[in-house]
């Protein structure tokens, strides 16, 4: 069939062989480009809960170091050892020790990526829920 495509002694593809070859590839782009940006995202979100966890898990330790009551701790402020990632936008609430081992909060602590939609809300009780 391809020899009736071409004449005697050309070489190459053929226009049929080459679309067949574009399209193929078309296919498997706009099948792979959306699992991408879905696996992107279930990254960021996994980013900014760990962001929560860490945060959390530094701030109690630094209140157990610490031998005073009533220090306050917020995630800009790089207090506790406690490194912000640049990539995670922090609302700007503060977590404080109350001297019994319980913490309180000023606000609601969200911690966000910026490419995804999703905002998480830290507890008091180191809880993490979407919004």
């Amino acid at each position: 069939m391809l020899q009736k495509l071409r004449k005697n002694d050309q070489k190459g593809f053929t226009l049929i062989e080459l679309m067949i070859v574009i399209a193929i590839i078309g296919i498997l782009a706009a099948i792979a480009i959306p699992n991408f940006l879905a696996y992107r995202t279930r990254g960021q979100n996994s980013a900014a809960k760990a962001a929560a966890k860490n945060f959390y898990n530094t701030a109690l330790a630094y209140f157990a170091d610490t031998t005073t009551g009533g220090l306050t701790v917020k995630p800009s402020d790089n207090e506790g050892g406690y490194q912000l990632d640049p990539n995670i936008s922090i609302s700007d609430a503060t977590l404080t020790d109350d001297g019994t081992g319980g913490v309180t909060q000023s606000a609601a602590m969200t911690f966000q990526y910026p490419g995804s939609a999703t905002t998480y809300t830290l507890a008091t009780d180191g809880s993490i829920s979407p919004n």
